[in-house]
């Protein structure tokens, strides 16, 4: 009921983890936190974790994961000096480039995605 209240003024999944926060403090166990918030046992948790911590308010009720995770966000801008530097013909010729000079080891799909990416960006 109180999550169903909460979730007029916040998001659904956000209200669960305030709910579940106030349950943490209150001393339930994580199981009962979960079966009773709807929230599942790992976020829960996790959500714990942060509390007992003394992260502050912000970071603890931050969602982390999910997006797509790039192997190559770090070098990105060296990788695409060096595409465009030299005359590569194929994707399969830069994904030996970038396994040769920066050690790491990605897919074709993976360099047409940033080919793409910066064709978009300008």
């Amino acid at each position: 009921m109180v999550i169903g209240f909460l979730s007029v003024l916040l998001n659904a999944t956000f209200a669960k983890r305030v709910v579940s926060a106030v349950l943490i403090a209150a001393g339930l166990p994580s199981t009962q936190v979960s079966e009773l918030t709807g929230l599942c046992y790992k976020r829960v948790r996790e959500l714990r974790g942060r509390l007992e911590s003394g992260e502050d308010a912000e970071s603890i009720f931050r969602v982390e994961g999910g997006g797509r995770h790039t192997k190559t966000k770090d070098v990105e801008k060296l990788i695409l000096e060096e595409i465009e530097r030299n005359d590569y013909q194929s994707q399969q010729e830069i994904v030996d480039m970038i396994a040769e000079k920066y050690g790491i080891e990605i897919h074709r799909s993976s360099v047409s995605r940033l080919l793409k990416k910066t064709a978009s960006s300008g």
